[in-house]
C-alpha cells in the first residue's frame, strides 16, 4: 500500500491545466499532485505548504507583474521557515554599444538604393526604438560594469515594494565607442543570495571580460555571485548561456560618443502602468559629457 508523505498543489490559470491533469493521471500521480485550474488568488486549499515553486520572471524580470500572485500565495499558505524557489533575484543594467543595430534600423534610411530618404529618420527612430527590444547582446558590447537596479528577497518582498523601482547610477565606460542604449538583465538564485549587500558596487556579472581588475577606488571587480556549489543560479546576463528572456534593450534615439573612462550617469524608474498593471512604465535619464537626455517608454 502506498503511503502519502507529500502533497503537491499545481496552479495554472490557463487552459494548459486541463492537459496537466491528464499528464498527472497518465503517470499515476493523481493521489500526490492536484492540478487547480484558476488564479492562485481564488484557490481554496486548507493546509500550509513547505515550498512554493514558481517561474514568475518576465522580461526585464518585472514585466507582467506575476510576482504579486506568488507573494499572495506565500503570505497565505507558506509555513514559517518555508522555502521560496527562486529565493532571490537581482536586476541589472549597463550601457551598451550596438552599431550594427543602429545601422540596420536607422542609417539604412539615409540612402535607399541611391534615393535620399533621410526625411524618414525621425519616424524610423520612433518606430524602432520607442519600445524596449528583446534581444541577445554579446558581452563585448557592454560598456561598463553593471548597475544593480533592484534586489528582491522573495521571502520578504511586498507587492507595494514592486509598484515603483528606482535606481541612480554612475559608471565609467571601459572603452571608446558610441553609446547606443542600455541593456537590462537579471539573475535568480535558488537557496541563497546572488549578491551580498556589501558587494553591490563591485559586482561584475560579465565573467570573462571583466574579472580580476580594480576600479578607480581600488574595489575588486572579480565575480561576486553565489558559489554554484552553494546554490543554483539562473542568469540572463549577456555573457551567460542565452535564455528565452534574452536581454531587454532600451535604445537611445541619438548615440553619444563616449571615451574610455568617461562617466555615464543618470537614473532609471520602473513602475506599474495604471493602464494595465502587467505593463511597465520606464523613465530613463542619462548623461555623458555635455549631453543629457530623457527616454520615456512603456513595455506592453
Amino acid at each position: 500500500m502506498r503511503v502519502l508523505e507529500r502533497q503537491v498543489h499545481a496552479v495554472d490559470a490557463s487552459a494548459i491545466a486541463v492537459q496537466a491533469r491528464e499528464v498527472v493521471k497518465a503517470n499515476n500521480l493523481s493521489d500526490v499532485i492536484t492540478v487547480h485550474h484558476g488564479r492562485v488568488e481564488d484557490l481554496q486549499i486548507f493546509e500550509e505548504v513547505d515550498v512554493i515553486v514558481s517561474e514568475w520572471m518576465g522580461y526585464m524580470l518585472l514585466y507582467e507583474s506575476m510576482l504579486g500572485s506568488v507573494i499572495y500565495a506565500r503570505d497565505r499558505w507558506l509555513k514559517p521557515g518555508g522555502l521560496m524557489l527562486p529565493s532571490f533575484a537581482t536586476l541589472y543594467m549597463a550601457p551598451i554599444t550596438n552599431a550594427e543595430k543602429y545601422s540596420e534600423c536607422i542609417d539604412f534610411w539615409r540612402s535607399v538604393y541611391g534615393i535620399d530618404m533621410s526625411a524618414m529618420l525621425p519616424l524610423a527612430k520612433q518606430c524602432s526604438f520607442e519600445e524596449p527590444c528583446i534581444e541577445t547582446v554579446p558581452a563585448e558590447s557592454v560598456l561598463s560594469w553593471p548597475i544593480v537596479i533592484k534586489q528582491i528577497d522573495c521571502n520578504t518582498v511586498t507587492v507595494r515594494e514592486l509598484e515603483t523601482v528606482k535606481a541612480d547610477f554612475s559608471v565609467s565606460s571601459i572603452m571608446m565607442a558610441p553609446l547606443h542604449g542600455f541593456c537590462i538583465w537579471f539573475d535568480v538564485s535558488f537557496g541563497t543570495r546572488v549578491l551580498q549587500e556589501t558587494d553591490l558596487q563591485s559586482d561584475s556579472s560579465l565573467d570573462s571580460s571583466f574579472s580580476g581588475e580594480n576600479d578607480n577606488n581600488g574595489n575588486s571587480r572579480t565575480k561576486k555571485r553565489a558559489n554554484p556549489s552553494d546554490c543554483i543560479v539562473l542568469s540572463t546576463a549577456p555573457d551567460s548561456t542565452p535564455t528565452h528572456w534574452a536581454q531587454t534593450i532600451l535604445y537611445v534615439y541619438d548615440p553619444i560618443e563616449v571615451k574610455q573612462d568617461q562617466e555615464i550617469s543618470g537614473s532609471i524608474e520602473l513602475s506599474q502602468s495604471k493602464e494595465n498593471p502587467r505593463f511597465l512604465n520606464i523613465h530613463l535619464k542619462y548623461r555623458s559629457g555635455n549631453r543629457e537626455c530623457v527616454k520615456e517608454s512603456v513595455m506592453r
